[in-house]
């Protein structure tokens, strides 16, 4: 890397001519006599050294001020003693707003004052410039910004001159940035940097040894001379970080408040970071006036409050509220902008005040009360009559499902249940898938059942059976009630052994090999295949105990969608065993109860055949 050394630094002090003698005036002219609105004193300073270039700007020309775009004004700059300032060559350039220093010296330092004039009125300001004398023997800045740099990632160094380029661009004026370490140069692409655009540097991996001075120097032509000017940055590498502040509220929003009332607005900002980020919350008012106040005053803010966030972004937020106690006329139609201000920018968010409508609030509240309840009626209404208007689409428009009868399918369902003498058995199960079932959805209802011990072919082996009447059927139903699974794993139930069989049920029990067949079968093709649609018939309340010895794969499907239970639904009681004869009273097995209409819904849909052949009248056993 090439360095300063042996050329001449650019933040060095070359020997110069000394100015004339300071000025000495007893009273400033020109200025004092007359009458202007005094903005006193910028709150931003700026800062040089000799030999550089400095820039002034004056903010009166702004609509806060007065209205520049249809009143006519001119602008007058003038020095310390009060003697204004005209395009001195080599050492002064007047470019309306703005007063370009060329070639400073240590002389220069102190208060310069803008006036702008109308044909009516005067407003003066003064900006304060201070020239520092470089540390002997240090390159850079005396005076350093503080950036933070992330330890082990990518990280970027913002040069602060970006208002200095700004203003060049504006003039059509080319300039280049150059960057330097300590006092030597970075050259673009070299090791882990990279020059992003004239303003920015990026540090590949940040290291510890990134700890260390920066400066970018702004090189360009102007007042017939090579003109430049640098900012230093002092890097700061951390383990702790911040990126650029969020502004959530206000989110540019138009708000409406009565005259008089006390009116509140809070600015909140979450910064994502890393230990506590070195970010500042200000309220501004229109383009010009900050609320830097306390509660003595008419428009104040409250104190910063702050607190942090873990998840699921780790961060800190931060809040400062706007208060004005009486809202006046003055008050109205300005924009308050919130302003985050760090290192990583400056994001702001903003509302405007209008005076409230006193009718708006009654066709705004009628509209959102019916929406509502609009809402709300058709959310109640979807879960009410949901299974009535899909069952009716279904036998209204059958031409618009395809047809079953060409799917290479035998049965509509498999009916899968506890055999005679195994564990979970009971005559209301076997009553239930014998002739309840039966005698609804196949006599009812028209579909095709496969039901072992009804249709198994005499001699065929138990798992040839089971796989090819459920490959044949578009559905199995899994009947149980309580003790179905009690006393047995079933394979796929997510246990170490899924084959392992315990006693339960009953002296006489004995495991179901066909229904545990069945269950693995069945759970294999509806959660891994998918090719299977399974429906858990539920005959009798199930217990949060009772739940946790079913299989895993049966746990898993009852949360994800659910069971028809049939013991909510069925209007009759038990017989004293506790069996009930088919499963409650006549009105149960009418195909429009609730529970057979929830089966029908969860069965195939019957495309293309016409209206289900369904039976409207009680049906009795």
């Amino acid at each position: 890397m090439s360095t300063f050394k042996g050329s001449v630094h650019p933040f060095r002090t070359s020997c110069r001519s000394k100015r004339k003698a300071a000025r000495f005036f007893s009273q400033m002219t020109g200025c004092v006599s007359e009458n202007c609105k005094n903005y006193n004193l910028q709150f931003e300073r700026v800062f040089s050294v000799p030999g550089d270039a400095a820039m002034l700007s004056s903010t009166l020309v702004s609509p806060e001020v007065f209205n520049f775009t249809s009143v006519p004004y001119n602008i007058s700059w003038y020095d310390l003693g009060g003697r204004e300032m005209s395009d001195q060559s080599g050492s002064f350039l007047v470019s309306g707003g703005t007063l370009w220093f060329l070639d400073l010296t240590m002389e220069d330092s102190g208060e310069y004052v803008s006036i702008v004039r109308t044909p009516s009125e005067c407003f003066r300001q003064a900006t304060k410039l201070v020239v520092e004398a470089p540390v002997p023997g240090e390159c850079g800045r005396p005076r350093k910004a503080v950036q933070p740099l992330t330890n082990r990632v990518t990280d970027i160094l913002n040069c602060p001159l970006k208002d200095y380029i700004g203003k060049l661009d504006s003039y059509n004026v080319s300039s280049s940035v150059a960057w330097y370490r300590g006092c030597e140069r970075i050259v673009d692409g070299t090791g882990r940097y990279t020059y992003l655009d004239t303003a920015r540097l990026k540090i590949d991996q940040v290291e510890r040894n990134n700890n260390s001075s920066y400066t970018c120097t702004l090189s360009f032509t102007l007042g017939g001379a090579e003109r430049s000017v640098s900012e230093s940055i002092t890097a700061l590498v951390s383990e702790n970080y911040f990126l650029v502040p969020e502004v959530h509220e206000p989110a540019n929003e138009i708000i409406r408040a009565p005259f008089g009332s006390n009116f509140s607005k809070r600015c909140r900002v979450f910064v994502p970071s890393v230990g506590k980020p070195n970010v500042g919350i200000f309220w501004r008012k229109g383009d010009f006036t900050f609320i830097l106040k306390t509660a003595v005053d008419r428009i104040y803010t409250s104190q910063l409050r702050m607190w942090k966030q873990d998840a699921p972004i780790a961060g800190v937020w931060l809040e400062r509220v706007l208060m004005i106690p009486e809202l006046r006329e003055e008050d109205f139609n300005i924009n308050y902008t919130c302003l985050a201000q760090s290192s990583r920018g400056i994001p702001t968010g903003y509302f405007t005040l209008l005076p409230a409508d006193p009718n708006s609030m009654v066709p705004i509240g009628a509209a959102l009360g019916g929406g509502m309840v609009l809402f709300v009626v058709s959310v109640v209404a979807y879960y009410v009559f949901k299974l009535d208007v899909v069952l009716w689409f279904r036998r209204t428009f059958p031409v618009l499902y395809a047809n079953t009868d060409c799917d290479g399918k035998s049965y509509d369902a498999y009916v899968a249940y506890p055999r005679p003498r195994a564990v979970g058995f009971s005559g209301q199960v076997e009553a239930f898938a014998l002739r309840t079932l039966p005698q609804v959805l196949e006599k009812a209802c028209g579909y095709k059942l496969f039901i072992a011990g009804r249709d198994c072919v005499p001699g065929t082996a138990v798992v040839d059976s089971v796989e090819e009447n459920i490959q044949a059927s578009r559905r199995l139903l899994l009947i149980y009630t309580a003790a179905t699974f009690v006393g047995k794993r079933h394979a796929g139930s997510g246990s170490g052994n899924n084959n392992e069989v315990r006693p339960g049920g009953g002296e006489d029990g004995h495991p179901d090999g066909r229904q545990q067949l069945e269950c693995v079968t069945a759970m294999h093709r509806a959660l891994l295949e998918r090719s299977l649609k399974v429906i858990l018939v539920e005959l009798e309340p199930i217990s949060p105990a009772q739940l946790a010895l079913f299989p895993e794969s049966v746990r898993h499907l009852r949360k994800k969608q659910g069971a028809v239970r049939w013991w909510k639904n069925r209007s009759g009681g038990t017989s004293e065993d506790g069996e009930t004869g088919g499963g409650g009273g006549a009105a149960s097995l009418s195909p429009s109860s609730r529970f057979w209409k929830e089966m029908r819904y969860r069965m195939p849909v019957r495309g293309k055949r016409g209206a289900y052949p369904e039976k409207t009248a009680l049906l009795s056993l």
